[in-house]
């Protein structure tokens, strides 16, 4: 059985690995293919997927966006992806300059709380590559203002604390849009991290189904087995394709592994050849 992992990232967004390391990574760990899905940046594909051709390790192009649904913030990822699409990534600009304007306000909250960091601190742990959260949180904890790297978030960066920022996000239907301008498949990142009741989490699934979602993330490291079978039918009732990832972030999420993430994960290789038999209808 040859395995695969449709929610990666690199240090392009807030993971730790080089999009080239990771296909170095996934190789070493026996996996066929992996989709590279950073947070609203497309940089690191060309590296990944060259690499890839290199190795024998099949890189599937694609993202994650964030979108805001009644107020709470819903993930959507685009698989299989035309990440040259001019369209696509002008519409990217947009989002990326929302995180610029959403991180100046961040550093300017936490450093009136006594958090000092500055700008050069951000950017030295970031490189060449997108600010996010990650980069605050790192900065703060090595600089000895908490004792953990996940205490940095929960005390400072998670929703209702004080440096925390909500930032301006497309809507779900602009998300799955922009995706099929590019050639993609839209997907629901993992729904039970939403914490929508059943009704709400099948109201959530329906509405975007109405507006052309194409699958849901059935296979995910935090599920439990029932959470999977819950999803799984949701994805028969509205007729979504199955996904399946770890959400692996190297060292910034130390206990989740490429391809198996907490050791509960298998995702076959014939789901990729059923999302691969969808872009061939489109």
């Amino acid at each position: 059985m040859q395995y695969i992992d449709l929610h990666v990232h690199s240090n392009i967004s807030d993971g730790t690995l080089t999009p080239k390391e990771l296909v170095h990574y996934a190789k070493q760990k026996g996996l066929r293919a992996f989709a590279l899905t950073d947070h609203d940046i497309i940089d690191g594909i060309e590296e990944a997927v060259q690499e890839g051709k290199e190795l024998g390790v099949e890189v599937i192009p694609g993202i994650e966006f964030a979108a805001e649904y009644k107020d709470r913030e819903i993930h959507i990822l685009g698989l299989f992806i035309d990440y040259k699409n001019p369209y696509f990534v002008q519409k990217l600009d947009w989002i990326q300059n929302a995180r610029v304007r959403r991180n100046e306000i961040m550093l300017q909250k936490l450093n009136d709380i006594g958090i000092n960091i500055t700008p050069e601190d951000l950017q030295q742990r970031a490189g060449k590559d997108l600010i996010t959260r990650a980069h605050f949180g790192r900065a703060i904890f090595e600089k000895g203002y908490t004792q953990t790297l996940e205490d940095a978030f929960r005390l400072y960066l998670s929703p209702g604390s004080p440096g925390y920022v909500k930032r301006d996000v497309l809507s779900p239907k602009e998300c799955i849009k922009l995706i099929h301008e590019a050639k993609g498949l839209a997907v629901l990142a993992h729904p039970t991290l939403y914490h929508l009741s059943d009704e709400e989490l099948n109201h959530l699934v329906q509405s975007l189904c109405e507006n052309g979602l194409d699958g849901i993330e059935a296979i995910y490291s935090l599920y439990s087995k029932e959470q999977e079978n819950q999803i799984r039918s949701l994805a028969h009732r509205y007729n979504l394709l199955i996904t399946g990832g770890s959400d692996f972030h190297g060292t910034n999420k130390k206990d989740i592994d490429i391809g198996t993430g907490k050791g509960n994960l298998k995702i076959p290789y014939e789901i990729l050849e059923e999302l691969k038999k969808k872009i061939t209808q489109k």
